[in-house]
């Protein structure tokens, strides 16, 4: 180990961070290493233990923090902080620091997604022609598949109960799962709107720790639920969706405050009430949850998927630990957009690998976009477990046991 020199060390830096957060917390450290015990991949590769990480803080090594790879390692999720007798966020300390990098520094492709955003509206840079052409496919889609020449995306509408706000890749990518999604929505008999001025409910400056950058993303799509006179946002399955919609309207958001929920707990709503109905014989297979950790540990959304799970779901086996416990999936972070930590990615995943396999699950049910697809990257990454399970959103499994309400005879 090498020294410690006294005269390298800069005291005024605890301070300097102290004043990025508001709060000394950080400075309460014990030195346990409790939040190293806690973190399931401390021991997976070089650089990723969070005690000394803070030590290194706390002792003013300023040099040394900012060359330390655990900025851009950790993945943010605060499985740490859980076992940590002080409740030191290490998350919001990693958020901090990076959120002092200049901007074409920051490692992979966040800051390109972060202006592009900016400048379209949307993570993916999807252009306002084939935003709305891609609303209207889906809707000529949903006409045949439901039988009603007549049904129509509700876009723009004011007063409409619910803001349903989503990822750019259910535009992008899988707008197949967007319309599987408004299926739900039509079976319920929702009274619901989306947008086509502002939808994209992400926001990679929750990684990138720039709250400008942060701000100039959501502030429009709050703004926009506000116009419309909505009474609740709905957010998508995307796990730093709904924290970037949560965490932000809690620390940016100025005007009145209003409802934001995980599209999750409005489903077991639904259900509950009898508006969606599914079929409890359906799905046979065995099935597993996958907590994202902003969804879970950070926003305290896990009962309710459980719980709607067991509506219709007749073989659930949990992994073990779960819920506010979970394992991150080794994706968070920002991770799946820096491709140079792609082998350490792969590295973390492999715990969520074993944790799958010891469920014995057919199928996966990963309620998130960067989730599921570092799932995806695992069943590549690991052959000896492709083919044994099948990574799904949950509103694709629902869809399997849904029961369409019987048409009404026009009058």
């Amino acid at each position: 180990m090498e020294t410690i020199l006294a005269e390298n060390l800069d005291p005024d830096f605890r301070d300097e961070l102290a004043e990025r957060l508001k709060s000394l917390d950080f400075a309460n450290c014990l030195t346990c290493g409790m939040c190293t015990a806690g973190c399931p991949y401390s021991d997976i590769h070089e650089s990723n233990d969070p005690r000394k990480f803070l030590r290194k803080i706390n002792l003013g090594m300023k040099k040394e923090v900012f060359e330390d790879p655990y900025i851009w390692y950790c993945t943010m999720c605060e499985r740490c902080t859980i076992e940590c007798p002080m409740q030191i966020n290490v998350a919001t300390v990693v958020r901090s620091l990076r959120g002092t990098w200049d901007k074409d520094k920051i490692p992979g492709y966040l800051q390109t997604i972060a202006n592009e955003h900016i400048a379209s509206g949307n993570q993916m840079n999807v252009s306002q022609i084939d935003y709305e052409e891609t609303l209207e496919w889906i809707q000529d889609e949903l006409r045949d598949e439901l039988g009603d020449p007549e049904y129509t995306i509700p876009l723009n509408k004011q007063g409409a109960k619910y803001f349903y706000g989503f990822n750019a890749r259910d535009i992008k990518i899988y707008a197949n799962e967007l319309q599987t999604t408004l299926k739900l929505f039509y079976a319920a008999g929702i009274d619901y709107t989306i947008s086509t001025k502002r939808w994209d409910a992400t926001n990679i400056a929750l990684f990138t720790g720039q709250n400008d950058d942060f701000v100039a993303i959501s502030m429009p799509i709050w703004e926009e639920f506000t116009r419309l006179g909505c009474q609740e946002f709905i957010v998508t399955e995307c796990g730093h969706a709904f924290r970037s919609m949560k965490w932000g309207q809690r620390t940016f958001w100025k005007g009145e405050m209003f409802p934001i929920r995980h599209i999750l707990e409005l489903l077991l709503d639904l259900v509950k009430d009898g508006s969606l109905k599914l079929d409890p014989d359906a799905v046979t297979e065995v099935v597993t949850y996958h907590d994202p950790c902003n969804t879970a540990r950070k926003e305290g959304v896990w009962e309710a998927p459980r719980e709607l799970i067991r509506s219709f779901v007749k073989n659930f086996v949990d992994m073990n630990p779960n819920g506010r416990w979970n394992y991150c999936c080794g994706a968070g972070g920002g991770g799946m957009a820096m491709p140079e930590y792609n082998e350490i990615r792969k590295a973390k995943g492999k715990r969520k690998v074993d944790q799958v396999v010891a469920t014995g699950a057919e199928i996966v049910i990963v309620p998130c976009h960067n989730c599921i697809d570092q799932f995806n990257d695992l069943n590549k990454w690991y052959p000896d477990t492709k083919g044994k399970s099948k990574n799904m959103h949950m509103c694709d499994l629902i869809e399997r046991a849904l029961i369409m309400p019987e048409k009404k005879p026009k009058a």
